[in-house]
């Protein structure tokens, strides 16, 4: 465990005892928000990113402990363990490397070797690797011919014979061949030189045929450039069989570097020697190299692309909230027509209807006049208009028809991502069953803008539509992280437990899906809970589970003030006490007057003195300064809002030259994708993003920032827009 916290430490540029706490902390049962949150003293103040990529290292590097463990003893149990295997095993970092020093060990199905094997070849392939013996190798394996001592029934078996001297030495080499293959000092030096000196090459399957993926018909690059997003293109044109993908391997120096070591000067095995290091490159290591190649580029590949997916996913749950809003929610369609909800400023469902002012029936006078209906009377504040088929002409028809309404009423467009399969989801089923699967899409796009985190926590988080290749990653790992990073959104901005459903509860440190629906439950038949302390009331809910809960869990209108911040039930004395060291008490955080003089008086706190005298931690400390400071403050009201539109813009009324305000909805590898209230969102490339060398753009810009661009490039054949930043 130690070498496991040492390696982690270095590898996180953190101290050993910072990890050595977390570890136990999270062997304990602690959750990653829980110990981001309430255990900073513990873990040296570590975040909740950190924290995540330690516990994934953590898991990693265990399992590859056992599997050293494995095979130690697997090698051991056959009598050929050796110093020098338990040393090379003691230093490996990967489990590629222990697997590689495994192979000569593992059970085989047949090849040519342990058929070769099985004919007592062995010997004769010792006397050609040593390379000791002057008698002509021919006269030496006419002795492992042994056609005359077998039974008729066994010389039918070609599997057991060997009937002349040439055979007996094609075993041997067969052997010979394979034990070079299973070197695990030469699979690390080849996969070491392909790194460095190695290509990818794409060619065409059909060169005839036109694809997406046309810019790899003959295409060559050095593997230790290949960024991730063009790797995934790449597996991705192979798998829908437009690419035929080679990696190109320095052969010769391969080639020198294993003769080098194998042959002991010019003897008469030099030349079958030669020739068996080439057969055992093309036929056995060749084509396992490329493979571990092809898939440890496309697992980083991957990890980068869910590394990527999460950030922006995380960006788009903590999208600022529009509060005390009524808002419309328009779901553009053609033919079946565009679904309309208007929901008030708690999210209840007010009207829906259907319209049809697009394609084919243009009935724009009837929309017009429902839709000022309901805008005057639901007194409608804002639209929210799905960024699918149908969209812009929406758009246009939503931006003219507001101009004849009776109040000022803007619209956003939203991403409505996801909505569909929410929409026939059982959840939506459980909480509109009375309502047209049609119109939950509606209603889901207008809560959008209202709760963006309380919506989106409903759908599947791949189909948020953040990514890059989110469909082609690892599943599993996708699910893992983004269920980490809807945690951390969640917890970061935590949940009133009176209006919470059970979609967004499940996600609160120390509830699961069970506890959730009886949270829900509880608060049916009982009533809204008055206190945190209520909730050792909920079956399945003990101590342990309220330790991690209770903290994110905000209770509005409740007996204790202190429970509209994030201030966790175990530090209520010692906020009790600091409140009282500075003439107030917990009343006053709902009096503005007194909370205006808390505040100013919060701010002279001596710190490191006064976690002395309340016998606590200075980061707790400071933690409950700031809560106390702005109780009940949503953290989310610190990221851009959303640019409310009035009027549209065509692709025609663009300009190259104009300068434009756009929100940002997607950062991928090679730039980022940002709404300039066009059809389709412009791509500002990596190298339009900055003066200066930008190395990743999400050190630029998140998903959601409103950023000024410069229009570059208009194509309106392919309905695309360059965009630069550097206005």
């Amino acid at each position: 465990m130690e070498k496991i916290i040492k390696t982690i430490a270095e590898e996180l540029n953190i101290k050993p005892s910072q990890v050595e706490n977390t570890v136990k902390l999270i062997d304990e049962g602690n959750t990653i928000p829980f110990i981001a949150r309430y255990r900073k003293e513990v873990t040296g103040g570590l975040s909740d990113e950190v924290l995540r990529d330690l516990g994934e290292r953590l898991t990693y590097l265990r399992n590859l402990e056992q599997r050293k463990e494995e095979v130690i003893k697997s090698i051991e149990e056959q009598g050929k363990l050796t110093d020098e295997i338990l040393q090379a095993v003691a230093i490996a970092k990967t489990l590629a490397e222990v697997e590689d020093i495994y192979r000569p060990y593992k059970q085989k199905k047949k090849t040519r070797a342990t058929v070769a094997k099985a004919k007592g070849l062995e010997p004769l392939a010792q006397i050609i690797i040593e390379q000791k013996e002057t008698t002509p190798i021919q006269e030496i394996a006419k002795e492992y011919i042994n056609i005359d001592k077998l039974s008729e029934e066994d010389k039918k078996n070609k599997d057991k014979v060997v009937n002349n001297a040439e055979e007996a030495i094609q075993g041997a080499l067969d052997i010979i061949a394979e034990d070079i293959s299973d070197n695990a000092k030469y699979r690390k030096e080849i996969k070491r030189q392909c790194y460095r000196e190695g290509l990818i090459e794409t060619k065409a399957a059909n060169p005839e045929e036109k694809s997406n993926y046309e810019m790899y018909y003959e295409y060559s690059e050095a593997i230790k450039y290949i960024p991730s997003h063009r790797i995934l293109a790449i597996n991705r044109g192979e798998k829908e069989e437009f690419l035929k993908v080679k990696i190109q391997k320095p052969e010769d120096k391969i080639l020198v570097y294993i003769q080098r070591d194998t042959i002991k000067g010019e003897t008469q095995f030099t030349t079958m020697l030669k020739e068996t290091i080439l057969d055992s490159f093309k036929r056995l290591i060749e084509p396992s190299i490329e493979r571990e190649i092809r898939s440890d580029l496309t697992e980083k590949a991957e990890e980068k692309a869910i590394k990527v997916f999460g950030q922006n996913s995380k960006q788009l749950l903590l999208g600022a909230p529009i509060k005390g809003k009524t808002v419309m929610g328009f779901d553009p369609a053609y033919r079946t027509g565009c679904k309309i909800a208007v929901i008030d400023e708690t999210g209840k469902v007010l009207d829906y209807t259907t319209v049809y002012p697009t394609e084919p029936q243009n009935d724009v006078v009837g929309a017009k006049r429902e839709l000022l209906r309901l805008i005057e009377k639901d007194k409608v504040d804002m639209i929210a208009i799905g960024n699918g088929t149908a969209s812009r002409e929406s758009e246009m028809f939503v931006a003219d028809m507001i101009k004849d309404a009776s109040r000022t009423v803007h619209y956003v467009i939203v991403s409505e991502a996801g909505a569909s399969v929410y929409s026939a989801s059982k959840l939506a089923t459980e909480e509109y069953p009375d309502i047209n699967v049609s119109i939950r899409g509606a209603i889901s796009i207008a809560r959008r803008l209202q709760d963006p985190l309380a919506e989106l926590v409903k759908i599947d988080p791949k189909a948020i539509g953040v990514g890059q290749y989110q469909h082609d990653v690892n599943q599993k790992r996708l699910a893992e992280s983004l269920t980490g990073v809807v945690e951390d959104s969640v917890n970061k901005v935590g949940v009133d437990v009176n209006t919470a459903t059970p979609s967004l509860l499940s996600y609160v440190s120390g509830i699961n899906n069970s506890i959730a629906k009886n949270i829900v439950k509880y608060r049916d038949e009982n009533g809204k809970l008055k206190n945190r302390k209520q909730l050792l009331k909920v079956p399945k809910l003990g101590k342990v589970a309220f330790e991690q809960c209770a903290g994110f869990l905000r209770i509005l209108d409740g007996d204790n003030p202190l429970e509209i911040t994030a201030v966790h039930p175990e530090s209520y004395e010692a906020t009790e006490k600091l409140l009282a060291n500075l003439g107030f008490d917990k009343k006053d955080l709902q009096d503005k007057e007194k909370l205006e003089g808390l505040r100013q008086k919060l701010k002279s706190v001596n710190v490191e003195a006064m976690a002395k005298e309340l016998e606590i931690g200075e980061m707790t400390l400071s933690d409950i300064i700031d809560e106390l400071s702005k109780p009940g403050r949503d953290p989310r009201e610190d990221m851009p809002k959303p640019i409310l539109r009035s009027d549209v813009l065509k692709l025609e009324d663009l300009k190259e030259g104009m300068v434009l305000s756009g929100t940002v909805r997607n950062v991928i590898d090679f730039g980022a994708f940002v709404d300039i209230g066009v059809k389709h969102d412009g791509l500002v490339h990596i190298s339009e993003m900055s003066d200066k060398f930008v190395k990743n753009p999400s050190e630029i810009v998140s998903v959601g920032d409103v950023v000024k661009v410069k229009v570059i490039k208009i194509d309106k054949e392919r309905q695309k827009v360059g965009l630069s930043m550097k206005v």
